[in-house]
């Protein structure tokens, strides 16, 4: 009996077409074996897709794995938003709770002044300290960076799950159109101990309309540079909230960042932290997503 799987494209983090970060969702993945996950995701080798599963606990409402065209991974954020867009787009019921490799995180929609956003919250990330020393020095050498071009009020930090990112703050977005990354040297860099990403990023943005600018480099797992990153703008909102550079607005604390027009694939993500008596409680991402194609993928 021939299986039939319901493959999107979907780009993320913007509300036009071919910008913003694309992943795929497949749809029906519950009858696809390992090797056929990730036969899938090395087809479409647009970065991450999201194999969609129905429940299997009274705790969450779906669940979702995610998978390079390498390997699986814990969570995927912009991957996420995709998949709540396609099942709004095909009238499926809104799912609340979301469960993955890494856990359950929360998810949902809202209008905004363009239409449709959607997000999802999670718990605070980890920070796990200071990157500094020899290896800082080695990555902003491969980077293209000096380190008098840093912004002195953000110190460079590793976060994120097994210290995944490193934070790295420069004085002005001119800075960030400027650099010119040793692909090469900063995988061997990740090889040698550095985190697998670079998050390289200003409180000073040369782009219109938001309170930050970065770009990601992640040559270690297979992205040279990722275009637009929900989970490294959670990592980022913890890092600026713990310096003490995020005000509090209307009852919440937020910002906008913008990535990606440095690879001509602009995007939006919106960041929102809620706390309660100075603690944080939860960091929610959210963005646009624009369906660009679909497909039918007959399986023998």
């Amino acid at each position: 009996m021939t299986r039939r799987v319901r493959i999107f494209q979907v780009d993320a983090f913007t509300t036009r077409l071919f910008t913003g970060n694309p992943a795929g969702v497949v749809l029906d993945a519950h009858d696809l074996a390992e090797q056929e996950l990730l036969a899938i995701a090395r087809e479409l080798r647009g970065g991450d897709t999201a194999f969609v599963l129905p429940a299997d606990a009274v705790d969450h409402d779906l669940r979702v794995r995610f998978f390079t065209p390498r390997a699986e991974t814990a969570f995927v954020g912009h991957a996420t938003l995709a998949v709540h867009a396609v099942r709004e787009a095909l009238g499926l019921t809104l799912c609340h709770r979301q469960k993955q490799r890494n856990g359950i995180v929360e998810t949902g929609r809202f209008d905004g002044p363009l239409g449709p956003r959607y997000f999802f919250s999670q718990p605070p990330p980890p920070l796990h300290g200071p990157f500094e020393g020899d290896r800082l020095h080695e990555v902003l050498a491969a980077l293209g960076l000096q380190p008098d071009e840093l912004d002195p009020r953000c110190p460079a930090v590793v976060a994120g799950e097994r210290g995944a990112r490193a934070l790295i703050a420069v004085r002005d977005g001119s800075m960030l159109a400027r650099l010119r990354p040793d692909l090469a040297q900063l995988t061997a860099l990740s090889a040698a101990g550095c985190p697998p990403g670079y998050f390289v990023f200003t409180r000073s943005p040369a782009v219109p309309d938001c309170d930050t600018e970065a770009r990601m480099f992640c040559p270690a797992i297979g992205i040279d540079e990722d275009p637009v990153s929900g989970n490294a703008h959670a990592l980022l909102a913890m890092h600026l909230y713990t310096l003490g550079l995020l005000t509090n607005r209307q009852g919440h604390i937020a910002f906008v960042g913008r990535q990606g027009h440095h690879v001509s694939r602009p995007g939006e993500v919106g960041v929102r932290i809620d706390t309660t008596d100075g603690r944080v409680r939860s960091v929610r991402i959210d963005g646009a997503a624009v369906i660009a194609f679909k497909a039918d993928a007959d399986l023998g």
